[in-house]
């Protein structure tokens, strides 16, 4: 080999004297030689590797009924709270509309629309402004404020639980920093206050800083790491799921169910066993010296999204609440492939206009394996909206529509209630960013201005 090296600048302008012993020589070696651990390594990807297995998505109606029956709960539960805490619990429609961002609604739907199917949570009055034209105002029923109640005591209850997620998620991430603006996305699934700045963050400076970024953005960082809440789900549930001889070797494997159907190849039933005998890495660990194009490098990727799943109270969230995740999670591009290629453990829905992710384990039927007090809440509320949406379907508040239209309340006037509106504003604590609705409107609102700019104008003479 030395000599074929010296001399090969002598032979150069020889080209095919040169590719005739390089395929001398990998021929030569190919099974003992230069290029046996290539092929080794080649083979093995090919075999036993996941990007070579096709699944198709199966759907899971059970599953897809659990988030259908939340349709339009998340914004019904922020306008309930943004009424309750206003001063004379009751807010006019104009400023609801301040709100809009935050309910994650279609474009096309009105929020004055979305209040009045559930007339029996947003009870609607009107009130004249300065000029005399009345205005929508919409106030909570008594079963309303009831709910609204019920949440305050269990958030008060649960204050420990909620302090423990929200430092669990900063515990995955990288530096325990992550921006407030993916902490928002997630808030309403880990089961956080809607003023979670003010009654968590703010309340415990020793554990939780807001830190300042170069894009003028802000993003909470972790103070004190305590190492006995670094503990997966996974790990938590070792000696009841987990086989003796796996917890001793560290090769703990995920709880795999499929949808009733579903059809598995030998070969990535294969792939499976072996990828599940793999040693796992703890989400609360550093993994940043693992190759991103192993299997092993997976299988982290995997717990991470079972152990963020596991801090939600519903084990579920949206996939784009993801999104924001790579940098501070340390993960590969395309990360949010593991929802495709490991269908046993994550079931993709698709209900609802949007796609969430839900972790099977956890949901025996339609009921969650383990319960949480403001799941319960949430699914009262969500009784009373599917009631009042049937109701109002079948005409029963057709007399209280009429009498409210015809309904004035004696206020001073729009202006007052608009200064005082712009004053309690700050109360509802919104983030500093635009949301996904907010930026898709100034979008289509520039395009419009664009067009207008390059129609031509034709002057009359």
């Amino acid at each position: 080999m030395g000599n074929i090296s010296i001399n090969l600048p002598l032979v150069f302008s020889g080209a095919g004297f040169v590719q005739r012993m390089i395929l001398r020589l990998g021929a030569r070696n190919w099974r003992t030689g230069l290029f046996a651990g290539c092929r080794r390594g080649y083979d093995y990807r090919q075999k036993y590797g996941l990007v070579n297995v096709k699944l198709k998505w199966a759907k899971d109606r059970v599953l897809d009924d659990v988030v259908s029956a939340e349709q339009d709960l998340k914004a019904a539960d922020f306008l309930l709270w943004v009424i309750a805490t206003s001063p004379e619990c009751r807010v006019p429609i104009y400023r609801l509309n301040r709100c809009r961002g935050q309910l994650g609604i279609p474009l096309q739907l009105k929020i004055s629309t979305l209040l009045r199917r559930y007339p029996n949570v947003f009870h609607e009055s009107y009130s004249p402004d300065s000029a005399g034209t009345p205005v929508p105002w919409f106030h909570l029923t008594n079963e309303a404020l009831e709910i609204h109640r019920e949440v305050l005591n269990i958030l008060e209850a649960s204050h420990i639980d909620i302090q423990n997620r929200l430092r669990k998620l900063l515990m995955i991430t990288r530096d325990g920093i992550l921006p407030m603006e993916t902490i928002d996305r997630l808030k309403w699934d880990l089961g956080l206050p809607h003023n979670y700045k003010k009654t968590v963050i703010l309340k415990h400076p020793d554990l939780f800083s807001l830190v300042g970024r170069p894009d003028h953005t802000v993003s909470l960082k972790l103070l004190l790491r305590d190492n006995c809440l670094a503990v997966s789900a996974l790990e938590k549930n070792a000696t009841v799921q987990q086989k003796q001889y796996d917890i001793e070797q560290g090769t703990l494997s995920f709880p795999i169910g499929f949808t009733r159907g579903f059809g598995l190849k030998k070969k990535w039933t294969r792939w499976l066993e072996e990828w599940q005998r793999l040693p796992y890495t703890s989400p609360y660990t550093d993994a940043s010296l693992l190759d991103p194009r192993t299997d092993e490098s997976e299988k982290r990727i995997v717990g991470v999204f079972h152990e963020l799943l596991h801090l939600t109270v519903k084990k579920k969230t949206e996939r784009n609440n993801v999104r924001g995740l790579r940098d501070p999670f340390v993960l590969p591009q395309k990360f949010a492939r593991v929802f495709e290629r490991h269908p046993g453990i994550f079931y993709i829905s698709r209900k609802s206009g949007t796609e969430t992710v839900i972790l099977r384990e956890a949901y025996d039927g339609r009921s969650l394996v383990y319960g949480h007090p403001i799941v319960e809440v949430r699914e009262k509320l969500a009784c009373l909206l599917r009631e009042g949406f049937l109701d109002r379907s079948k005409g029963l508040y057709k007399e209280q529509k009429r009498s409210n239209q015809v309904e004035f309340t004696d206020d001073t006037g729009k202006d007052e209630d608009s200064k005082n509106c712009e004053e309690d504003s700050d109360d509802l604590h919104l983030p500093e960013y635009d949301s996904d609705e907010d930026l898709k409107v100034k979008r289509k609102l520039r395009r419009m201005t664009i067009v207008e700019e390059q129609r031509p104008m034709y002057m009359t003479v």
